[in-house]
């Protein structure tokens, strides 16, 4: 029986040696198989660079012509003549619209005729004056009489002057709005006249900028309508007080609009140039990985892997940025010139995991792209 038992024992025990051996094996086959079907993510990096860095406020400003006005007349009355095209320029003091003023013409005509005789008849009293042949309060009331006379005159011919309306500066006019033969009521918009060379950008600054803030410094404004040029000019003028609402300071450029391509009304992106160019370190901004625990980048490492061979891995490096254009900020500490970063591929990174760079279609880094560059 006991050798029975013994036999017994050795089998089992065998059995079970076989099984683990056996599970041994298949674990040992998986793990291969898995480490076999890793595969290091693929990643795109860029240099640290030190670039000429001009510091510069940005903002979005709106164009307003130096002159400007809708045109209306002062009076009443019927358009008699119209003397501009739509879309024509016009000088200063030149004639647009005339109204019908035969009445107010007969009416001055009147008036002049009644001074005249009234001034006939106080050089006659002062002749009289000299012999007392009339007394000094006759040729006072006479010589008030033509004072008044001579004032309906004056009001009569205003009130012809505002039956033609000219242009009060030289400028581009707008479309017409009115034809021969209408009634114009006082107030009724004939035309608009803009002068557009130089023009207006009026835009908002946060007060904090005010220092960096002076008149004559230069401004670059873009807009979506003149794809691919830039309008360059100067600060004119900055507000004199701050706006309570959004504690924004209002500062106002002129820029030279000589072939007239951008008009009252646009809004443009405007860059003021605030202090002297600097060099810095920049990076592209798909290299940052911004977060509320730091800002890092993953620096690109050379070395060797557990087999010897020659292994790129990562290693997070906690930065401070600076400000940003287009796709670059500017790096302020965390970096080295020189320093290969990661763009782009971040998600799968952490420290010394190995990785294999691929530039073939790495993120934009302009500090000025265009729209069709994104």
């Amino acid at each position: 029986m006991i050798k029975r038992m013994i036999i017994m024992l050795i089998a089992v025990a065998i059995i079970i040696a076989a099984f683990g051996a056996y599970k041994m094996h298949a674990m040992k086959a998986g793990m291969a198989q898995m480490a076999s079907s890793f595969s290091a993510p693929t990643v795109s990096t860029a240099k640290a660079e030190m670039q000429d860095w001009q510091p510069q406020l940005t903002a979005v400003g709106t164009l307003r012509a130096v002159n400007g006005a809708d045109l209306s007349a002062e009076v009443a009355g019927i358009v008699e003549s119209v003397s501009f095209d739509s879309g024509g320029d016009a000088d200063k003091d030149a004639v647009l619209v005339h109204l019908r003023d035969a009445d107010e013409v007969a009416q001055l005509h009147a008036l002049q005729a009644s001074a005249n005789l009234t001034q006939i008849t106080l050089d006659r009293d002062m002749k009289q004056l000299k012999s007392q042949a009339i007394s000094q309060a006759t040729v006072d009331t006479d010589s008030a009489a033509l004072a008044n006379a001579k004032a309906q005159v004056a009001a009569q011919q205003a009130i012809i002057d505002k039956k033609t309306i000219r242009a009060p500066f030289a400028g581009h006019l707008g479309i017409r709005q009115v034809d021969v033969g209408q009634y114009l009521q006082p107030g009724t918009t004939i035309v608009t006249l803009q002068q557009l060379d130089p023009i207006y950008v009026d835009f908002m600054l946060p007060e904090q900028s005010l220092s960096r803030l002076t008149v004559g410094q230069t401004v670059h404004m873009n807009s979506d309508a003149v794809e691919g040029q830039s309008f360059t000019g100067k600060i004119t003028a900055i507000n004199s007080k701050i706006d309570e609402a959004t504690r924004n300071i209002g500062v106002r450029a002129t820029i030279d609009n000589a072939e007239h391509k951008v008009l009252p009304g646009m809004f443009g992106s405007v860059t003021v140039d605030a202090g002297q160019t600097n060099r810095a370190l920049t990076l592209p901004q798909t290299a940052i990985v911004f977060n509320t625990y730091g800002n890092v980048v993953y620096l690109v490492k050379q070395g060797e892997g557990k087999d010897g061979k020659a292994q790129t891995t990562v290693q997070q490096s906690v930065v401070t940025t600076g400000e940003t254009r287009g796709d670059l900020v500017t790096i302020l500490s965390g970096v080295q010139e020189g320093d290969e970063v990661v763009t782009s591929g971040q998600v799968k990174l952490r420290n010394d995991v190995p990785v294999v760079i691929n530039n073939d279609n790495k993120p934009a880094a302009d500090s000025n792209p265009k729209p069709q560059d994104q």
